[in-house]
């Protein structure tokens, strides 16, 4: 950012009265929202910082870190009383009157885009610390920014050419970078959460491929059952050291029989005839944990192809949530995905089993979601007997034909309480007093 771009935006902040919504948006980016469809995005990251206009959106994840807390409670609902950029520096300062019922008092957000020193800063009046996006401390530089501390100014930049005026249209420019900087960042992270579905779906794979057929499990079982026998026909003939049995099968033919060490001489039959039955039972059930994986699968290949056709870094992050490692581990689910949406927790059944294991955990005011006339994912949102927002209900539908089906269209979601559903055979299901969202499922556009 030069020094005449953050002029032209500090202009922009004094046409503008108020600071509508203040909040974090994700991890360097600090969003300021002025009553208007589209927001003003300041981004701090080192090495990059720049600011763009787009449109607002609740966080990916929550953000409650003690500046996040200052952030909103002073700027949100603020008046703008000034903002300016001290003369040579790359400093925006937007001087507010936060909303107080009991007392006047100014703040200053102090947005400084120095490269690697980058960083956002709350100020009271007499230039103190409230709060900062970086806290750096004594060791790290003489200039400390923690809180009850004055900031101390910035070392005097060298002199060089003067910079060119700022004579774009500003509107545009903060669009244009804000698409520039969704292209990058799509780039990325379709990247990353292509990789990350991919090792879920080649673990799968991998899974369905180590299973065994029907018929080679009979085979086995019927063995199993044969060696068990052949064990009974010649127990007085085992020793209690033995390790083996040599003998013959009931054609004549020579066979040896591993006897299993710990088994008592009178139970090697019965431990050859409950390896059988457990053949047999897992022979009568392969095709259910066949159907279940497959189901996996087309659930991974769905995801796949709602991540290529992604337009924003936010229907990524939705697909593909980003968690810290204590939400992981809290919130493992085993049968079923979990999603959050705007801090709801949603639950996705990958594939029939799952599907019915969803009903049944559901309460009975939880929603429950499915892509009309179409067999697929089953999405339950957690409601806790609270209204859901329209944005949760439709980012959700979205999900559930997401996950339902790779082919564009226009899809109807029915939803309703899970307590209107009624579980017919499997997770096939009855429902009423539901209603509907309209879903367009776009293609893959074709990138060079």
């Amino acid at each position: 950012m030069t020094h005449a771009q953050l002029k032209a935006i500090a202009q922009y902040l004094n046409r503008h009265h108020h600071i509508k919504k203040a909040r974090r948006s994700s991890n360097n980016t600090i969003e300021l929202n002025l009553g208007e469809k589209e927001s003003l995005f300041f981004d701090m990251t080192r090495g990059r910082s720049t600011v763009y206009l787009g449109p607002s959106r609740r966080p990916a994840q929550d953000y409650n870190a003690p500046f996040d807390t200052l952030l909103h409670q002073l700027l949100s609902q603020s008046r703008i009383l000034s903002a300016d950029v001290p003369k040579g520096e790359r400093i925006l300062r937007i001087t507010v009157q936060p909303r107080s019922h009991y007392k006047s008092r100014q703040v200053i957000l102090q947005l400084e885009f120095t490269g690697r020193h980058s960083n956002a800063i709350l100020l009271d009046e007499h230039g103190v610390v409230l709060e900062a996006l970086h806290h750096i401390d004594a060791a790290q530089s003489y200039r400390v920014v923690k809180p009850g501390v004055e900031l101390a100014p910035l070392p005097p930049r060298p002199t060089s050419k003067e910079e060119p005026a700022f004579d774009e249209d500003l509107i545009a420019w903060l669009r244009e970078n804000y698409r520039r900087l969704t292209e990058e960042q799509l780039k990325v992270l379709r990247k990353q959460k292509r990789q990350q579905i991919e090792k879920k779906r080649n673990k799968t794979l991998r899974l369905l491929h180590q299973l065994p057929d029907e018929e080679s499990l009979k085979k086995e079982a019927d063995e199993f059952e044969k060696m068990g026998n052949i064990i009974l026909a010649n127990l007085h003939t085992i020793r209690p050291y033995d390790r083996e049995l040599k003998t013959y099968d009931f054609d004549g033919n020579p066979v040896t029989i591993p006897l299993p060490e710990g088994v008592a001489r009178n139970r090697l039959g019965e431990y050859y005839f409950n390896k059988a039955r457990r053949a047999r039972t897992k022979a009568e059930h392969i095709h259910l944990e066949r159907e279940n994986l497959e189901g996996k699968l087309r659930f991974y290949d769905n995801i796949l192809q709602a991540i290529d056709e992604a337009k924003e870094p936010y229907e990524l992050e939705l697909l593909v949530p980003k968690q810290g490692r204590a939400r992981r581990k809290k919130e493992k689910l085993r049968d079923g995905e979990l999603y959050w949406i705007e801090g709801y927790k949603v639950y996705v059944g990958r594939n029939a089993r799952e599907n019915q294991k969803l009903l049944e955990l559901a309460r009975s005011n939880d929603l429950w979601m499915h892509v009309r006339d179409l067999p697929g994912s089953h999405v339950i949102i957690r409601t806790d007997k609270q209204n859901l927002p329209e944005s949760v209900l439709h980012s959700a539908a979205k999900l559930c034909v997401d996950f339902t089906t790779p082919n564009p269209g226009n899809y109807a979601v029915d939803y309703t309480r899970r307590k209107f559903v009624k579980i017919q055979e499997g997770s096939s299901v009855e429902y009423d007093k539901y209603k509907t969202i309209p879903v367009l499922k776009e293609g893959v556009e074709i990138r060079e």
